[in-house]
């Protein structure tokens, strides 16, 4: 995912500031399954004999999820939305503090039974935050590390302690408001999303609180694991040993070498006296910490092994990978048995009572048996074998044909997601998105209304994407990404306001079909519509009932003369959401952007609360949505030539360069060439009213002639007007087509178009008026 661009610029630097950006995610399901691979899980047992068991679940859509378990079913009961990239690991400590990290370089803590609220954002990491280890007898402690290298360790109570008052003077006193002269500094912080969804920011260095830092490792961590006294901790990554750690100073104790490959994998018993370790030289090692080596070495997979669990006795351990298959492995003997192949690589795995919950890379997940209290009633079963000591002897079984048939063929339960987006194109229209997800399903979606208008099913995507093409030309406005399982649009200043089309393309009524609607500014206004009506609760204003503007009380207190705007003389000063830009409520998308303090966040549109400020907003996207003003943009004309064609007789109208903007129909132009070729005579002895003169400001100008107009005080007369077809490269023009459009596909040279015009034999009588010419909008 695009990590938004920081808004500090030193005053003196010459270096064109990056200013923020805002994303919303799009999403054709309901809010109760996940829209990507599944990265983590982590099982809440309740306390009570009679009561709930939770399961909750981290995905790559961004969101954590956590389900009701019943016996035959899960429920979901809460979405965790906060996190901007992909959730990676999970862990519970304290007993209800339920710890996420994420692609997004942050910690998140939650209350396991809450409706979903971050309590706390934490911020240390300088890169993805991969994995999470937590201490289940000390419960405070929790240990992240992630690709920078980076392993921290947290205690959660102190780290998200509210903060004094002392520490809310000092955080204002650590931050540049956005009124002042300077462009607000980036600030590592702790981000808190309070109870009542609102969105405050602090310092880590105004809280005060800062991790132990275990230093040592050179390169990325891919796994940790921590004994339940929270006094040893063991990571590994892709420097292919294992590292010794005392929590509690962050000093090393021991490295521990063996592993050809990365580790990817790790388990610790209760005491602390044996590592189990998962690597992708698709081997499993058991390690005595107190002997500092390796006692067993397992090889059961074929391929990568990326998940690990054990039993409670730590006998047993259950793994799977990229191999597709989940084996259970008695520690002991050496033999082993194939649970189940699945048709995804599994990436971890969470151990309930008799059960096993498998998550894979794809966004359903399964129960299966397990036997986790007796697991060699598993063995009895047969077709278990012995697992050997060297890596390529699972391969050559596999080889021979020998590979052992899986005891389970179904899972108990499966909980289903929604399929990923995994291939998209952007059509010529600028507005209609077509993908293609996992199942093959193909779909259309019209991205300014958040919807899928057409599902196809299972077509080919080459040949829909061929029929659906259009010959039109419309600025990229946006950019897409389907990293989250479902597609990302985002949005940058100043080319998200770069597109614009007619009201009667839109088929807005009320409008003047000539007038113009800029895509991106009408899109932010749809985004923003329960924003700007919860603002208004809030100061006490009333919804305008005419669609005038908003009193300028209700705008963003930062200065004007800092924000480098220009009026955009064409808009409509209101807050109308016009209909193709009404957002759907049934799935509403999700925003992620952020402001001049903390870092990103990530918000249903439906959940603001309208006290969100420049300190949650980009700038940009207040004076847009607030004052009706737009940054400066790239012009927006089109220049040209107008000329008769080749052979023609008809009169010269100008020599010079014309320019109109863009989205100029084609029929402005015949309509152009009309007004100055109205005749008094037949077509066979032409005369002109008035030909353009290219000196005077050099724009196309609009007519009344023949559209119906009037003027009072003008005489209406009798003139021929004669038949026009304008051509380009000899190609005959559609009335309907953009100046963009056919300079894309007609004209296709880095040279201003030349357009030529013909007379079409044949002329009828009409009614008309002199009129003066008025600017063509």
């Amino acid at each position: 995912m695009h990590r938004v661009g920081s808004a500090a610029n030193n005053g003196n630097s010459n270096r064109p500031r990056k200013e923020k950006r805002l994303t919303y995610v799009l999403s054709d399901a309901n809010d109760r399954k996940h829209c990507a691979g599944l990265n983590c899980l982590a099982v809440l047992q309740s306390s009570a004999s009679d009561g709930c068991n939770y399961l909750f679940t981290g995905s790559r859509d961004g969101t954590l999820k956590r389900w009701a378990l019943g016996k035959d079913a899960a429920t979901c009961s809460a979405t965790f939305e906060s996190h901007v990239d992909w959730v990676n690991d999970t862990v519970i400590a304290g007993g209800n503090t339920l710890v996420s990290c994420s692609s997004d370089t942050t910690l998140k803590t939650w209350n396991c039974l809450s409706d979903g609220t971050c309590t706390r954002t934490l911020r240390q990491h300088s890169d993805y935050v991969t994995c999470l280890a937590a201490a289940e007898k000390n419960t405070n402690w929790v240990a992240s590390g992630g690709l920078g290298g980076e392993v921290f360790i947290w205690d959660i109570e102190a780290a998200v302690t509210p903060l004094s008052k002392s520490s809310d003077v000092m955080e204002d006193d650590c931050s540049i408001g956005i009124n002042g002269s300077a462009n607000p500094l980036t600030i590592s912080s702790l981000r808190t999303v309070s109870s009542n969804n609102s969105i405050n920011a602090s310092t880590t260095q105004c809280h005060g609180y800062v991790p132990i830092t275990a230093k040592g490792h050179k390169e990325s961590v891919y796994a940790l694991a921590m004994n339940d006294n929270g006094t040893l901790l063991v990571s590994g990554g892709t420097e292919k040993v294992l590292r010794v750690w005392d929590p509690r100073t962050g000093s090393k104790t021991m490295k521990l070498r063996g592993h050809i490959d990365n580790t990817r994998a790790l388990l610790l018993d209760s005491t602390g006296r044996y590592c189990l370790s998962g690597s992708s030289d698709s081997m499993i090692r058991l390690w005595d910490l107190g002997q500092q080596r390796c006692v067993h070495s397992y090889a059961v997979h074929t391929d990568s092994v990326w998940a690990l669990a054990s039993t409670p006795t730590f006998g047993h351990v259950y793994s799977g990978g990229r191999d597709l298959s989940l084996y259970l492995t008695d520690l002991t003997t050496r033999e082993s048995i194939l649970l189940c192949k699945k048709e995804h690589p599994i990436l971890q795995l969470a151990l309930d009572d008799d059960s096993i919950w498998v998550a894979t890379t794809d966004s359903s997940f399964h129960r299966w048996p397990a036997e986790g209290q007796n697991p060699q009633k598993v063995f009895q079963r047969g077709g278990s074998f012995l697992a050997g000591n060297l890596s390529f002897s699972r391969a050559r079984v596999c080889l021979e044909g020998t590979a052992p048939a899986p005891v389970y063929k179904e899972p108990i339960f499966t909980i289903p997601g929604t399929p990923a987006i995994v291939q998209h194109e952007i059509l010529n229209n600028r507005r209609d998105v077509l993908t293609k997800d996992t199942a093959g399903s193909v779909k259309l979606w019209d991205i300014i209304k958040g919807i899928v208008i057409e599902d196809y099913g299972q077509v080919s995507f080459d040949e829909k994407k061929e029929q659906l093409f259009e010959m039109v030309s419309i600025p990229s406005w946006f950019t897409l990404d389907a990293r989250l399982g479902s597609f990302s649009v985002h949005l940058d200043t100043p080319q998200c306001f770069s597109a614009e089309m007619y009201s009667a393309d839109l088929n807005i009524t009320g409008k003047s079909e000539d007038d113009k609607v800029n895509l991106g500014r009408e899109t932010l206004k749809g985004l923003l519509a329960h924003w700007m009506t919860k603002r208004r609760q809030r100061l006490g204003l009333q919804t305008p009932a005419n669609g005038n503007a908003l009193s300028r009380k209700d705008t963003t207190p930062r200065s004007l003369a800092h924000s480098r705007i220009e009026v955009d003389g064409n808009a409509l000063n209101d807050s109308t959401v016009y209909p193709p830009f009404e957002l759907s409520t049934v799935s509403p998308p999700s925003i992620i952007t952020e402001g001049s303090q903390g870092g990103p966040w990530r918000k249903k549109i439906t959940e603001l609360d309208g006290i969100e400020d420049e300190k949650d907003f980009p700038w940009w996207v207040l004076d847009c949505v607030l004052n009706n003003q737009l940054p400066s943009r790239e012009n927006t004309k089109c220049s040209f030539y107008l000329h008769p064609c080749e052979g023609s007789a008809v009169q010269i109208l100008t020599q010079g360069k014309l320019s109109a903007p863009r989205i100029l129909r084609t029929q402005k132009v015949i309509n152009y060439v009309k007004e100055k070729m109205v005749l008094d005579k037949p077509i066979d002895n032409l005369n002109t009213v008035g030909t353009f003169a290219p000196g005077i400001g050099g724009q196309l100008q609009h007519s009344a002639v023949g559209d119906g107009s009037f003027r009072s005080g003008l005489k209406p007369r009798q003139k021929l007007r004669p038949s026009v077809e304008i051509l380009c490269n000899n190609q005959v023009l559609s009335p309907d087509m953009s100046l963009a459009t056919v300079r894309a596909y007609i004209w296709k040279k880095p040279e201003d178009l030349v357009l030529n015009y013909r007379v079409i034999q044949g002329c009828r009588l009409v009614s008309v008026f002199q009129v003066e010419s008025s600017c063509l909008l």
